[in-house]
C-alpha cells in the first residue's frame, strides 16, 4: 500500500471449524454486511475496521450486528440461522 493512502478496511474473523478460524478483508462495510446476509461467511464471530493512515482500529462488531438486525427487521425477513449467533452474541 503506497504511503499516504488513507482507506479504511474491513476484516470478517470468520471460524471454519473448532480450531480453525480465518481473515478476509474488505474495503467497503456495505460489501462486508451484504456479504455476510448473503451466506458468504461460514461462522463469523468478530467485524473489525481499521485505517491505514490513521492507525486505528475499532471492534464494530456491535454496528454491523445491530445494522444487520435492522434490514431483516425492514425487509421482514427471519434473521438466518448462520447469523444468529453473531447478531446475539453482538447485541
Amino acid at each position: 500500500m503506497p504511503y499516504g493512502a488513507d482507506q479504511t478496511l474491513f476484516v470478517v474473523i470468520d471460524r471454519r471449524d473448532e480450531a480453525t478460524e480465518i481473515r478476509v478483508e474488505r474495503s467497503d462495510l456495505e460489501t462486508t454486511i451484504g456479504e455476510l446476509v448473503a451466506g458468504c461467511f461460514n461462522d463469523p464471530i468478530k467485524v473489525i475496521s481499521f485505517n491505514t493512515l490513521e492507525h486505528w482500529m475499532k471492534d464494530i462488531s456491535t454496528d454491523v450486528a445491530g445494522e444487520i438486525r435492522a434490514r431483516c427487521d425492514i425487509d421482514g425477513v427471519t434473521l438466518p440461522d448462520y447469523l444468529s449467533d453473531f447478531v446475539e452474541s453482538h447485541t
